[in-house]
């Protein structure tokens, strides 16, 4: 369900909007910018279905143990 909401905005602001996303696509552009700054995903869930995948877990494994060996043997 969409709801309609009404900003106030600076006259360059809706200038540049209109002249970079275009007209018609300002709506949808900021709520593409604002959503992930209001609204949060579950990541406990997020995390635990991304464990179930056994294959993505050992290749991030792996990755990890190639990771710590090569901070190992730098030099500073």
């Amino acid at each position: 369900m969409q709801k309609k909401l009404t900003i106030t905005i600076d006259e360059e602001v809706y200038e540049g909007l209109y002249k970079n996303i275009g007209p018609r696509k300002i709506s949808r552009y900021i709520q593409e910018v604002v959503r992930p700054l209001v609204i949060r995903p579950n990541l406990d869930s997020a995390y635990a279905e991304m464990a179930k995948d056994k294959r993505r877990e050992k290749e991030t494994e792996e990755w990890a143990e190639i990771t710590f060996l090569d901070v190992a043997h730098e030099t500073l």
